[in-house]
């Protein structure tokens, strides 16, 4: 793994930097929590902005409207990306790290004609159905079944945790299509046009006030075999690839950004009062705790890069990906919880300390509670872990 930067690369970066230096500030701030309207607009518009800028799939191959860049360029892409402070990429986030590679990765050639340029250009945002109320961790036990009657399956189940669906085009779903067959054999990856007649989404409001996520009830929907992402009841193989991707490469941008909270952290508590004369960074203990998330953060990146290097070698996520997804899980709810006890009363009293909202640091703490359960929970990751990667037996 040859991770230096050469005069291609860095030239890649100075064109990259100068671009987001205008483009950032001219797309101006997200709206307000709870507008989710103007939310997809605002997300979708940045999308459009980065695939004119030809910063749209710069991992995707060219004959799929990517850039093909090498790893290293994206990895400059994702550094100059945080640096600048740019729009996370949020609705869009199912499309392109998730759906359009594992199209590219599974799909036919009629579903990436359409699909993948209108995700590249944020005509089209997707959300994700997996999870159900009886098959969460367990989603091999899903019920969402799948009949075929002609050229159309007919769907009825319930998906829940189905993020940003109450805005989406399409969604990934995963039905049985084999109701007899053994739990992973009977399973097919559907695409699914949110605007059927049958489907229904119902927001759900989580702790921190919003609603990102949605469950969805679907009523004799019928979606056509040609929607149909691999063969039938090969869906459990095609749902891996999805996995994979959603566990490792898709969360190198979150680790970045990682990166970037642990040291507005540092920053803000230069300036917060400590408990004696000086300021909270005069405690050896707090400038420990920084030390080492410091160091697990910067471990964590390079297994990311390993990871998105792998996966450009082979054209697969690597099976990497649930460490990576673990271990950003609890830094990220640790970096969380060490923000809300640096900023103390200013975290709940809606106090502005060192130029952070306190509210907002507060709302980033409850949300990073769920990191340990989407995207599979901790205890799904070190059993995948344990067998996919160091080979341990499964109990008997």
């Amino acid at each position: 793994m040859d991770l230096t930067y050469s005069e291609e690369d860095e030239a890649f970066r100075a064109g990259l930097r100068c671009w987001l230096e205008v483009a950032v500030p001219e797309h101006g701030p997200p709206p307000p929590p709870g507008d989710w309207p103007a939310r997809r607009a605002y997300d979708t518009g940045w999308q459009r902005r980065l695939y004119d800028a030809g910063y749209a799939g710069l991992h995707w191959p060219r004959r799929f409207g990517g850039r093909g860049l090498p790893v290293t360029q994206q990895l400059v892409y994702l550094e100059e990306y945080a640096r600048a402070g740019a729009p996370y990429i949020s609705v869009n986030f199912v499309g392109m790290m998730h759906a359009g590679p594992t199209l590219i990765a599974e799909g036919t050639d009629g579903q990436r004609a359409y699909h993948l340029p209108r995700i590249l250009r944020g005509e089209h945002v997707w959300c994700q159905g997996f999870s159900e109320p009886q098959a969460g961790s367990d989603l091999a036990s899903l019920r969402t079944s799948a009949v075929r009657d002609g050229d159309d399956y007919v769907v009825n189940g319930q998906k829940i945790w189905s993020t940003r669906a109450h805005v989406a085009d399409y969604g990934e779903l995963l039905v049985r299509t084999d109701p007899g067959a053994r739990r992973h054999r009977g399973i097919s990856w559907l695409i699914l046009d949110m605007r059927s007649p049958g489907v229904e989404v119902r927001p759900m409001r989580t702790i921190d006030g919003e609603a990102h996520f949605c469950e969805v009830f679907l009523t004799d929907v019928r979606v056509p075999v040609t929607n149909l992402v691999g063969a039938e009841n090969d869906g459990w193989r095609v749902t891996n690839v999805t996995l994979r991707f959603e566990r490792g490469t898709a969360f190198a941008q979150h680790i970045i950004t990682l990166r970037s909270q642990l040291r507005d952290l540092v920053r803000v508590a230069r300036l917060v009062p400590g408990p004696g004369d000086g300021t909270a960074w005069d405690d050896p203990a707090l400038r420990s705790h920084v030390g080492r998330l410091e160091a697990n953060a910067d471990g964590l990146w390079r297994m990311a890069q390993r990871g998105i290097t792998e996966a450009e070698a082979t054209g697969l996520p690597a099976p990497t990906g649930s460490a990576v997804k673990l271990r950003f899980s609890e830094l990220s709810q640790e970096l969380s919880e060490l923000a809300v006890r640096v900023l103390g009363r200013a975290a709940t009293g809606g106090v502005r300390a060192g130029g952070v909202d306190g509210v907002e640091t507060a709302r980033a703490y409850l949300w990073s509670l769920q990191y340990s359960i989407a995207a599979g929970t901790s205890q799904i990751q070190r059993t995948l872990i344990a067998e996919r990667i160091l080979g341990m037996p499964r109990p008997a």
